[in-house]
């Protein structure tokens, strides 16, 4: 006897295309022998609460011996599925009903095409870094947690810039009157480190990004660094309440005159699934609508007789 294969599913309930998503999810996989477990608040939301073929997952762990997280959403809700997957490990699948939904693997019109990927097992799982975040107030550790795509100190108050040192591996870099300041991995470089000006790192590339957000500094750069780095933020703005960091966009914590943010590369990684080999190249293309006209390849160039080079 095998064991019975698992997965946990989750899904947006404020987008109209979920339930219908989920609904189909749920009867397809319960057909082929797959249980479906589902957070119940998000279970009676979507109207999927007294499904026979839904599991309703307990307090601990909600993906512990699952197969996959299933993700019904835009990136934001995969954030918030690496959030509760982060400890078991378990690769998360993303169907996006979102607008550019970077993290997502399939689109809301593959969910046949995704059914069939899950139940015959076509679908391999690639690990993307993540950082460890560290917040000391005093020299006291307050908060420990961890980010796939960010971290980001920002200021309090909007009328006030954040005065901030930044550091790395132990050595004061510069300092900054600024924004903020953007701690990004690969995978979250063509998120919010994109949108403050930061490069665009392919996720095969191991390294830790720092990206100030309007900095007014003579040296106030994006930087790239090894993935055995540690960067660090000290704030040292007058005001008591004088920034904040957001972990992903989900986890924040106020940051006084003298707290001091330490980001490391994460000890657990968060695994993505991957339904096609389609290179990174082609899904920058895809998911922001670049223009490639006039490109021909090397494959057409060499037919027409013409140099590689």
């Amino acid at each position: 006897m095998t064991d019975q294969r698992r997965v946990l599913l989750l899904a947006h309930p404020g987008r109209a295309e979920a339930r219908d998503v989920a609904s189909q999810l749920v009867d397809a996989l319960s057909e082929h022998g797959m249980q479906v477990r589902m957070l119940p608040d998000e279970a009676a939301a979507l109207g999927l609460a007294d499904n026979a073929h839904v599991q309703l997952a307990g307090e601990d762990d909600p993906s512990a011996d699952c197969e996959l997280v299933v993700v019904i959403g835009g990136d934001g809700t995969i954030l918030r599925a690496a959030e509760l997957a982060h400890e078991s490990g378990t690769p998360l699948l993303g169907v996006n009903l979102g607008h550019v939904g970077f993290l997502a693997e399939a689109e809301y019109d593959d969910v046949s095409a995704t059914i069939d990927a899950i139940v015959e097992r076509r679908y391999t799982a690639e690990d993307r870094l993540t950082i460890d975040v560290s917040v000391f107030r005093d020299g006291e550790l307050v908060t420990r947690t961890f980010a796939l795509n960010e971290a980001s100190v920002e200021k309090a108050a909007r009328e006030r810039m954040l005065e901030v040192v930044v550091e790395v591996d132990g050595r004061p870099l510069s300092r900054w009157g600024c924004d903020g300041v953007v701690c990004a991995t690969p995978t979250g470089s063509t998120a919010y480190n994109f949108s403050a000006g930061g490069p665009v790192v392919w996720p095969g590339v191991e390294a830790l990004l720092m990206v100030p957000i309007s900095a007014h500094a003579l040296f106030a750069r994006p930087l790239v660094v090894a993935p055995t780095s540690v960067l660090a933020i000290e704030v040292i703005a007058p005001s008591e309440a004088a920034g904040v960091v957001w972990c992903d966009g989900r986890r924040t914590v106020d940051l006084p005159r003298g707290a001091r943010i330490e980001v490391r590369r994460g000890e657990r990684p968060v695994r993505l699934v991957r339904l096609h080999e389609a290179p990174f190249t082609d899904r920058l293309v895809a998911k922001f609508g670049l223009s490639v006209e006039g490109w021909r390849g090397a494959g057409e160039r060499r037919r027409r007789g013409e140099s590689g080079a």
